[in-house]
């Protein structure tokens, strides 16, 4: 404001003290609010007690200016009446940050620790030395703010962003977690009982990786999570099994008889009895009239195709078959066709194991759009949430996963290396030593005969190559005995390390607990008992990992992803880069609370503050550094 200009009129000044005292009387004693008046072209934004002022317009005041205002106790007070001018070409201040004690911080290390304090408030002001960072004091926000006193321009501001803010709360209430974070079910037991127990410790939800263990060891796992769990949060893998459906199905009544309530189903490429049997029964109205499904499912899909059976009701022939088995009513069945097969949908991108390689930023969005449609056409009380999964690895990752509207983020590679996982310290080292691209895809086990591959880590490894060359076999030859003979002799010695009978001995020992219909099936077809002697490695390779067999290292099948890389990168040179350290609860700890900060610098940049990579960096953070980052109540505030 310039000299010339006049100071405000008395009926400027009448109207002020006029705001001033109908606001504060309709206030509890005590308390602190804003109000906004235009009297008489005086615009007035005033606190409670006088502590933080708009003045009045510009061209109606005059640098240290004082008028009195009335409190609600009916004391005069002073108030001086700043403005700054503008330069030709800068930014115009948001508004006004006002101290509490604390002066603002110049620097990039400033910033950094300012960002790292999510559970407060963050300011960026103006100063004689340039912009500058504060966590405590207020702010008045208005974009012809003009502040009283010592107060400074305000640049940008970023909220108090909490870890347990991340994601969709709807997500937290109904699995009753702390945060939107999910350990994945990685198969044959490496998505351990110790995995789960810990991550629902922390507040998280950890799924048991059930897939490719025989039932009695599943309900071994159901024992003791149960019993150590109780009623806090936990889930158990259901995995499609297209070639044992009889598998499929005594794993879903095992659930069903042991009160297993919430399932990741994996791998599915279309809707099968037994999935749709578990989600429906039980099925009713509560005392207020809504469906009630007992049990839960996450569907876990990487293809519109699939995706869309999971956010659809169940199949009306389904029900039609477990109404006529008696499983449920025909009003079940009609309550049924209200509610999609999945509560929830973990978008699964560039994962370890069963994986299409899709790249998240195109794969979600598209679901999202899916999920919308469906929502419009059949109205459902509660739309099925989104989660995305494959890749998330870093904070970086995390917060882009939230950013894009993900509900949750589903990890998986990076639980495998650490020490809950149910495989062996010779695993987690070569895992600890990866990069993004020493991953490859290989014939999968379960659906060898499909042409399924599962991705796999490749460095340290021969098992990709020699599962490809399996699958060359198995498309070229007829038969075990139809083999040349070169391929025969380098099939018993380098992976089978017996003859072909003795291999086939103890595969039929194996389906015959197992799946004896795939014993008789082999006896006519050839071909298939071929198969299953080929599958008998590949299913042997992932055990031969977990149990760490040194005479079979060149044999390992380890399930990972190039997320394992991006972890290794991002934790190189702090104490998780060693494998000992590595647990699940800090794991994720970490990467929600770095994204917390990632996110509010994002806030930042959106309000043309510049921000340098030292600045925003976060690296990993031990269980009382990331406590001593959330702890205490934020001080400072908005008006």
């Amino acid at each position: 404001m310039t000299d010339s200009q006049q100071p405000p009129s008395d009926a400027a000044s009448s109207a002020a003290r006029q705001a001033l005292t109908t606001a504060t009387n309709s206030a509890r004693s005590g308390a602190r609010m804003a109000v906004g008046t235009l009297f008489a072209g005086a615009n007035v934004l005033l606190d409670l007690g006088v502590r933080v002022a708009r003045s009045f317009p510009e061209e109606a005041t005059t640098n240290g200016r004082e008028i009195q205002l009335e409190t609600p106790d009916g004391e005069m007070t002073a108030v001086a009446l700043t403005a700054t001018s503008v330069a030709s070409g800068d930014v115009r201040p948001m508004g006004w940050w006002l101290p509490d004690g604390s002066a603002p911080q110049v620097g990039d290390d400033a910033m950094n620790a300012a960002l790292k304090q999510v559970g407060r408030s963050l300011f960026v002001v103006q100063t004689d030395d340039g912009p500058a960072v504060a966590t405590t004091g207020r702010a008045v926000v208005g974009a012809d703010a003009l502040g009283p006193g010592d107060s400074k321009p305000l640049i940008a501001f970023a909220p108090a962003v909490l870890p347990e803010q991340l994601g969709d709360a709807a997500f937290r209430k109904a699995h009753g977690v702390k945060y939107c974070y999910v350990a994945g079910a990685m198969a044959n037991g490496i998505g351990s009982v110790e995995i789960v127990e810990a991550m629902s410790r922390a507040g998280m939800l950890g799924f048991f990786g059930a897939a490719g263990l025989p039932l009695a060891q599943v309900e071994a796992a159901i024992d003791r999570i149960q019993a150590s769990l109780g009623d806090q949060p936990y889930g158990f893998n259901l995995i499609h099994s297209p070639n044992e459906p009889q598998l499929e199905a005594g794993v879903v009544d095992l659930y069903l008889r042991r009160g297993v309530h919430l399932v990741s189903a994996s791998a599915y490429l279309d809707l099968t009895l037994p999935l749709v049997k578990y989600r429906v029964a039980g099925i009713h109205r509560d005392a207020d009239g809504r469906v009630v499904c007992p049990n839960k499912v996450v569907g876990k899909v990487s293809r519109v195709e699939v995706a869309r059976k999971f956010m659809s009701p169940p199949p009306a022939g389904m029900l039609d078959k477990l109404v006529a088995a008696g499983f449920i009513t025909a009003e079940q069945a009609r309550l049924a066709r209200t509610v999609p097969i999945a509560n929830d949908i973990t978008v699964e991108a560039d994962s370890g194991g069963h994986t299409d390689n899709r790249p998240a930023l195109s794969l979600f969005p598209g679901m999202v759009a899916l999920r919308d449609e469906i929502q419009r056409d059949l109205q459902y009380v509660e739309p099925p949430r989104l989660g995305l999964a494959g890749g998330i690895a870093t904070p970086a990752s995390v917060a882009a996963a939230f950013s894009m509207g993900a509900a949750y983020v589903l990890t998986g590679s990076i639980n495998q290396a650490c020490v809950e996982a149910g495989t062996s310290d010779t695993v987690r080292q070569m895992l600890a030593e990866a990069g993004q691209a020493d991953v490859i895809m290989a014939p999968a086990a379960d659906m060898f005969e499909m042409g399924v591959k599962v991705q796999v880590l490749k460095r340290g490894t021969m098992f990709p190559m020699r599962a490809r060359k399996l699958y060359d076999w198995y498309r070229e030859c007829d038969s075990l005995e139809t083999m040349p003979t070169a391929a025969r002799a380098s099939l018993e010695r380098d992976y089978l390390r017996c003859t072909v009978e003795e291999a086939w001995a103890s595969t039929r020992r194996f389906f015959e607990t197992r799946d004896p219909a795939q014993i008789e099936r082999a006896e006519k077809d050839a071909k298939h008992k071929m198969a299953l002697v080929f599958r008998s490695y590949l299913g042997q390779s992932s055990n031969w990992a977990n149990s760490g067999e040194p005479s079979r290292r060149v044999d390992y099948q380890v399930w990972c992803g190039p997320a394992m890389g991006a972890f290794n990168e991002w934790s190189a040179g702090s104490f998780l880069a060693h494998t000992e350290n590595r647990r699940v609860e800090i794991v994720g700890r970490n990467l929600m609370m770095g994204a917390s900060v990632l996110m509010r610098a994002a806030a930042l940049r959106a309000q043309g503050v510049p921000l340098s990579p030292t600045a925003t960096a976060f690296a990993p953070h031990t269980a009382e550094e990331l406590d001593s980052l959330v702890n205490g109540a934020d001080g400072a505030g908005v008006a």
